[in-house]
């Protein structure tokens, strides 16, 4: 289900590209993907896992050169095409990759709780910020990029998940002490609304609306990714050195 999300999401990021008349490889893209999400299935060793992802995008970054070379594309066209497929590649399916290994590389009860954690913050996070902003915004946060954001949202949406970290906590996740599970839930905020305003321009940058229609109302499956994408590597990696380390 998670891998079928991602797909989607990096369809939705090509489908982006193409209304900026830039031509990704899309199927240099998706192999790179599966590649990615391969490893992160099969390969729990860090350093192994970092190793493979390393030459996976070396090889798809020659691959994409190499294919750009072939069609004799244009050197203006090879540069914005080649570089739409890498970024696809890296910030949909190697974020996103993160939650895989979450799922599978810790005991089985413990990958429940840190992905319970992880998605109750994100989402309580969310709710908090967009009903405080529709409540009580009126200090706008970035709004070149995304208009409806403001610091007050930003304000309740931070308050929010600390709330849902410390219920957390005291609810199924006891071996994550208040003093990390509330540090951890005040940055993976932050980090979401970066990647939320990171979705938002890039959304901006190829006029559109939403990044896709396939949710009705919501817009599309990216819209939805977007705080968890840049968030996945996060709570991975704290959980790699934490609790293995």
């Amino acid at each position: 289900m998670g891998a079928a999300a991602m797909a989607l999401g990096l369809f939705e990021f090509y489908v982006l590209t193409k209304r900026l008349q830039i031509r990704p490889d899309i199927n240099a893209g998706f192999i790179g993907a599966t590649a990615i999400f391969v490893v992160s299935l099969f390969v729990n060793d860090l350093s192994l896992n970092l190793l493979l992802t390393q030459i996976i995008v070396i090889a798809l970054t020659a691959g994409a050169l190499v294919a750009s070379a072939l069609r004799a594309t244009a050197f203006d066209k090879m540069i914005s095409s080649v570089g739409a497929t890498i970024l696809g590649v890296l910030y949909v399916a190697l974020l996103g990759s993160h939650l895989i290994s979450l799922r599978l590389g810790f005991d089985q009860a413990l990958s429940a709780h840190l992905l319970s954690f992880f998605f109750l913050v994100l989402m309580g996070g969310d709710a908090g910020a967009y009903y405080t902003g529709r409540a009580l915004g009126k200090h706008k946060l970035a709004p070149k990029i995304s208009p409806g954001k403001t610091w007050e949202g930003v304000a309740g949406g931070v308050i929010a998940a600390l709330g849902m970290a410390a219920i957390a906590h005291f609810w199924f996740f006891r071996e994550l002490p208040l003093k990390w599970c509330l540090p951890l839930a005040f940055v993976m905020t932050v980090v979401g609304i970066l990647g939320d305003l990171t979705e938002s321009a890039l959304k901006r940058g190829a006029g559109a609306k939403d990044a896709a229609n396939i949710l009705p109302g919501h817009g599309g499956i990216l819209d939805r990714l977007d705080s968890l994408l840049f968030n996945a590597p996060l709570i991975y990696y704290f959980a790699r050195f934490y609790f293995n380390g």
